[in-house]
């Protein structure tokens, strides 16, 4: 399970030094794709496997999946650590996230995000937290 956050800087070629504590459970290879809210997901392979196992279930006739899938799965790119534990992030996803340079690594369950650090602390207001809180109870998660 990923869990914490980290701040870290991208280099002027693309790559990113993963916290240690993450790379122990990724693996050396791994699946970085294109997240919701423009931030990066990264899964480890035995995750994205299972993502792509749930994904050849769902019907083709359905729009929303299909246009879903097209947005997740393009998007995907295997990638791999390097000796100094960086990764390089294809440009596209630097771009499709608006990764520059200060960028925030954030463990959330089965998959890290990576935030450019500016969004990041947009999204990170949390004074709606009791309404959404409220929200999850519905969906059958408390805590």
């Amino acid at each position: 399970m990923f869990t914490g956050q980290y701040n870290h800087t991208i280099d002027p070629k693309g790559r990113l030094i993963l916290p240690a504590k993450f790379r122990e459970i990724l693996g050396e290879e791994f699946v970085v794709t294109k997240g919701l809210d423009g931030c990066l997901f990264v899964y480890p392979k035995d995750e994205w496997a299972k993502i792509e196992e749930k994904f050849r279930e769902v019907p083709l006739t359905t729009k929303d999946a299909r246009k879903f899938s097209r947005f997740f799965f393009s998007g995907a790119a295997p990638c791999e650590l390097d000796k100094q534990g960086r990764v390089l992030l294809p440009q596209v996803l630097r771009e499709y996230a608006e990764l520059e340079k200060e960028v925030v690594v954030a463990g959330v369950l089965n998959r890290i995000e990576i935030w450019d650090s500016t969004k990041w602390s947009d999204e990170s207001d949390y004074d709606d937290m009791d309404e959404i809180a409220e929200h999850m109870a519905d969906l059958g998660l408390s805590i």
